[in-house]
């Protein structure tokens, strides 16, 4: 109410009653619930900001309370690691695309080779995979990492990696390298909002803060972090929507923990009865030896005779773990939700779960992880193309034309480790379902189980091969009675010499796993 409003009102309340009636009857029409201000959000103070405006002042409490849930909540714990697991799990193969196979199996095993720790890390402590899964669990817990390019001497190439923290870049830092850009949080932007360079700020060995920063150009810095507005500058721990419930259900956990100790203690009260012998001053308490309890307690086993007419009273405080079960499920589920990811994803509590409900949950959590692996791979592929950069440079490899064809040196495919199935047969028969209809290809199957299609062709043709050469027919043992068949007559009349694979070794036709007459 305004301050017309406050005198009408004063001076007669009917009117004041009315005008305010009428008022908020106008705003349920013209207006949305979730915007009203009336009894319900009176305390829904909120305010449209940039997202930098939003992030600044949040940005570093947020990281902190993250990283104290990393290090003492196991519900956290399971986010991260159902996150970490589903994201980079066993880690990614690389397979290069170019035009030469020659070269391509050169740079899968130089690249093979530099992945260990010892060539690709400045640090020579962690190899490629070790430091992409750290690089997975900064960023949930953190919001990001930075990986830093480091042309150096020692190990296969002069080009290693060396990981920082958000926390090392230099907020402090507000004079720009160049005219006309701005510094942020310790990063400095051209007018387009595009990172030019880092202010990384010093530490010795003991972790102690020097006082003259580092600037490092953008182009040699490659931040993982997700952007959510066209605003936001800087990373935001991925943690910050469900820090909240993770600690309200720690806490509920301890809370039952705490009573579930206390009920388990089992307390015992003596009821003494009254000595006989009369009240008052002339009372006389009866004679013979009476027990005292003092500083007894409870063994297993114990047989004590107590005075005639004492009694015991037992006290049982009332559990509270099975109201605590449905409740910390409900919280799970929300904690999972609001990271995207099933109840069964972060508990691996699969009681309430079948084969259907099961996949369907993985199909969901899939989707989640799928814009995280597909950020993930091009930090990955920007580190394998400065590889490659680096092994010409250093001449290891020498394709001719590198600098006019190298996008199609360049040209490479990451194709994550397979997952077990949850369900071998039925898997098996949607498989050989999806090929039969064309809905998928060889190759779609062979990167579902983490292989090369042709690597698949050629491992399939040495065994079919050694098998003929051994006088067993392969083909009838991996794909049945009916495919060997199939082969079989396809290769009658052909010349031993001029057999295809899978073809009968024996010219008498004998059978399969017949060994030949001369054997």
């Amino acid at each position: 109410m305004g301050i017309l409003d406050n005198i009408i009102t004063a001076i007669s309340p009917e009117r004041g009653y009315r005008r305010e009636a009428w008022r908020q009857a106008l705003e349920e029409l013209r207006g949305y619930d979730a915007a009203s201000h009336g009894r319900l959000n009176a305390g829904w103070r909120v305010f449209n900001e940039s997202a930098e405006l939003t992030d600044r002042y949040s940005r570093d409490v947020i990281r902190a309370r993250a990283r104290d849930l990393e290090r003492n909540s196991d519900i956290a714990q399971s986010v991260i690691h159902a996150f970490r697991r589903n994201v980079i799990g066993k880690g990614y193969k690389l397979q290069p695309k170019t035009e030469s196979e020659l070269l391509n199996d050169q740079l899968e095993k130089l690249w093979k080779q530099w992945c260990r720790k010892e060539n690709c890390d400045i640090t020579a402590s962690q190899s490629f995979n070790q430091i992409m899964r750290m690089a997975v669990t900064r960023k949930q817990v953190d919001g990001g990492i930075l990986f830093i390019k480091r042309y150096t001497r020692g190990g296969l190439v002069p080009f290693k990696l060396q990981m920082i923290e958000v926390d090392e870049l230099d907020t402090t830092a507000s004079i720009p390298r160049h005219k006309g850009n701005t510094v942020v949080g310790g990063i400095e932007y051209d007018p387009a909002r595009r990172a030019v360079g880092y202010f990384i700020q010093q530490y010795d060995v003991e972790g102690w803060k020097l006082t003259t920063p580092v600037y490092i150009e953008a182009k040699h810095v490659i931040p993982y972090w997700t952007k959510h507005r066209p605003s936001q500058l800087r990373e935001v721990s991925d943690l910050s929507p469900t820090i909240t419930r993770v600690r309200d259900t720690n806490e509920f956990i301890t809370a039952v923990s705490v009573k579930e100790r206390i009920a388990a203690c089992l307390a015992v009260f003596i009821k003494r009865a009254t000595p006989t012998g009369g009240f008052g001053r002339g009372g006389v308490v009866a004679g013979g030896d009476r027990v005292t309890y003092e500083g007894k307690s409870l063994t297993p086993g114990m047989i004590k005779e107590m005075n005639v007419g004492d009694s015991i009273e037992t006290v049982e405080p009332k559990s509270a773990g099975s109201d605590a079960s449905q409740f910390l499920k409900m919280q799970w589920r929300l904690i999972g939700a609001g990271q995207g990811m099933s109840y069964e994803a972060t508990s691996r509590d699969m009681s309430e779960s079948n084969y259907s409900s099961a996949r369907q949950g993985a199909n969901e959590d899939e989707a989640t992880f799928a814009a995280e692996i597909e950020l993930l791979t091009e930090i990955m592929s920007e580190i394998y193309e400065t590889f490659v950069i680096s092994c010409y440079l250093t001449g290891l490899i020498n394709p001719p034309g590198f600098w006019d064809k190298k996008a199609d040196y360049l040209a490479h495919k990451w194709v994550q480790a397979p997952k077990k199935w949850i369900d071998p047969a039925k898997e098996t028969t949607a498989t050989k379902t999806a090929l039969a209809t064309g809905q998928k290809t060889f190759q779609d199957v062979a990167a579902e189980q983490g292989k090369d299609w042709k690597e698949a062709v050629d491992e399939m043709a040495e065994v079919l091969k050694y098998g003929r050469k051994a006088g067993i027919e392969m083909g009838g043992v991996i794909y049945g009675q009916g495919a060997a068949a199939q082969q079989n007559a396809g290769t009658q009349g052909q010349e031993p010499g001029n057999q295809e694979h899978g073809g009968n070794p024996d010219p008498t036709g004998g059978g399969a796993g017949q060994p030949p007459e001369n054997s």
